[in-house]
């Protein structure tokens, strides 16, 4: 999605309206107008679009849409949810223990959590610890930034 056109196709609209009144002084105040706006323009319908992408969100039963700068132009794009984990295989059986001393409250949170997943809270802290511990793919070369800023 190309913002520097709507960006520009609101300027129009602005020196049309300007033109009504044909006072070319109202006209030239105008395109001053368009183009000191030009980048207020724009950081406001990359907000739209931000917007935009978290609403369709919460209305997926999976995954997201992320909103992506390409160059200067953002674009929407789904991102499937990232798979399950695995189940430890059936030759690694869990017989290694360990006790952890909680707070009440970080318990609390760890349960949520683990409920909110569907899962136990053992299963749950054994995925998230594998996930902590495993390594993690090689950089691809690309970057990638979600969300938007505020100015």
């Amino acid at each position: 999605m190309q913002i520097d056109a709507y960006v520009q196709l609101i300027r129009d609209d602005l020196d049309r309206i300007a033109a009504v009144g044909g006072d070319e002084a109202m006209v030239r105040a105008a395109q001053l107008l368009g183009f000191a706006l030009e980048p207020a323009l724009a950081r406001r319908l990359q907000e739209a679009l931000s917007e935009a992408a978290l609403d369709l969100s919460g209305q997926l039963p999976e995954g997201t849409v992320e909103v992506r700068i390409v160059g200067s132009d953002p674009e929407l794009v789904y991102v499937p949810a990232p798979a399950a984990a695995e189940p430890a295989p059936a030759e690694e059986a869990f017989d290694a223990r360990v006790t952890l001393r909680l707070s009440e409250r970080l318990k609390s949170l760890l349960d949520d959590a683990a409920t909110a997943a569907g899962v136990s809270l053992n299963t749950w802290l054994v995925q998230t610890l594998t996930r902590a511990v495993e390594p993690r793919p090689a950089a691809t070369g690309t970057h990638r930034l979600t969300g938007y800023g505020r100015a």
